[in-house]
């Protein structure tokens, strides 16, 4: 009988570690950048803010598919996901600048969410063969290279738009076009599972697995919200389109400290003091955030980012320990699902944005940011100790 997950190897491999958090990098910049371009979007296509949810969620919304996308990534095993899953995205994202109209740009939209999660399931599930007998730290490692790209991508994106044009996008896909023969060489490759493997024990595990779900669709929500609607509520104001998208770059950067520092801590303490930490500072910091004004802004922004990103690798880690016969389905429920349940959210949230003014969706993200923690405190604790 075939092991549902394959053990980690005791010696770490930072060198294929470091290119996996390239191509995550790469992956997520290209998938991620439409919020610092967005005001601009709406101005060539002569949309009004009300779609802006509705133009995020179809962006998001493919990551849904990850736990499908989860299940044949165990059942194929190998590394092609993960190299698909980024070809997809730096081709839909160099398209961004090519579309004519609202349709068209739900099409390309959809195709790098599709794309995003074609890739996160496998490389999540295989990052941690390169960390050796510490996951925390390899899986926040690897979290960094998704967080810096949807961090820095958006500034840079915008950079491009307010130089050239919506046109020159596509020279953001250049870096992946030269990664992908290297990503074939050294993205791990995950055992294929067979149908005499451990078969998922979906009574027991239905519990856990559903409250990760509502903790990680909760605070999804909250970064959407912020990602969306802060450039958009800075543009209404009168403000540059490169000062909004570097609210987001701030937010997310800066968050690469509680990427790291989260991985690092949960090694050593614990996953569930750690998340509900983290989750009580992030819902202080935004609504400080929205109380602020000047240059506090950009110092909440940063201990936002640090404490909402805490959470990132810890979710993941508890979902895969969650679905020890299919770690690939829970990187997928714990990314992607909650994921595409908060793109609905933002959909939805955009009505509200048109109604009464971009930051009542913050508000909103608030309260669920509140109802987030005595979920992350009834998650199951798995500890480098009790392993």
């Amino acid at each position: 009988m075939a092991p549902a997950p394959s053990p980690e190897s005791a010696t770490p491999q930072p060198r294929r570690l470091a290119g996996m958090s390239w191509a995550h990098f790469l992956n997520d910049g290209a998938a991620n950048y439409l919020p610092g371009v967005l005001p601009a979007i709406l101005v060539s296509l002569n949309l009004s803010v009300a779609l802006a949810g509705t133009i995020m969620a179809a962006l998001l919304m493919g990551q849904a598919l990850q736990p499908l996308v989860g299940l044949l990534a165990d059942r194929v095993g190998g590394r092609i996901m993960v190299v698909l899953g980024l070809a997809g995205s730096s081709l839909g994202g160099a398209l961004v600048g090519f579309v004519t109209h609202f349709w068209s740009l739900l099409g390309v939209l959809a195709l790098i969410g599709i794309a995003n999660s074609f890739f996160h399931p496998q490389a999540l599930a295989g990052i941690r063969q390169l960390g050796g007998n510490r996951p925390g730290m390899s899986m926040s490692i690897f979290m960094v290279g998704g967080e810096v790209g949807r961090g820095v991508w958006p500034a840079i994106a915008s950079w491009v738009v307010v130089q050239w044009g919506l046109g020159y996008l596509w020279i953001l896909a250049l870096p992946a076009l030269f990664t992908l023969p290297l990503l074939l060489r050294f993205a791990p490759r995950l055992s294929a599972r067979t149908t005499q493997a451990t078969p998922i024990a979906w009574r027991q595990h239905a519990g856990p697995i559903t409250r990760l779900t509502a903790f990680s669709t909760l605070r999804s929500l909250m970064i959407f919200s912020i990602i969306t609607f802060v450039p958009v509520a800075w543009a209404q104001t009168g403000g540059s389109l490169t000062t909004g998208a570097s609210f987001i770059t701030v937010m997310l950067v800066v968050g690469v400290i509680g990427n790291v520092g989260g991985g690092h801590l949960s090694d050593k303490i614990g996953r569930r003091p750690l998340l509900i930490a983290a989750m009580c500072l992030a819902t202080l910091m935004l609504a400080a955030f929205l109380l602020a004004s000047g240059g506090w802004l950009w110092l909440v922004l940063g201990v936002l980012g640090i404490s909402l990103f805490a959470t990132l690798p810890l979710s993941v880690l508890i979902a895969q320990d969650i679905l020890p016969e299919n770690r690939s389905l829970g990187s997928g429920l714990a990314l992607g699902l909650s994921n595409g349940l908060a793109a609905l959210g933002i959909m939805i949230l955009g009505p509200v944005a048109a109604h009464w003014g971009p930051e009542a969706p913050l508000w909103v993200a608030l309260v669920g940011g509140m109802i987030s923690v005595p979920l992350a405190a009834g998650l199951p604790e798995h500890t480098r100790l009790a392993r």
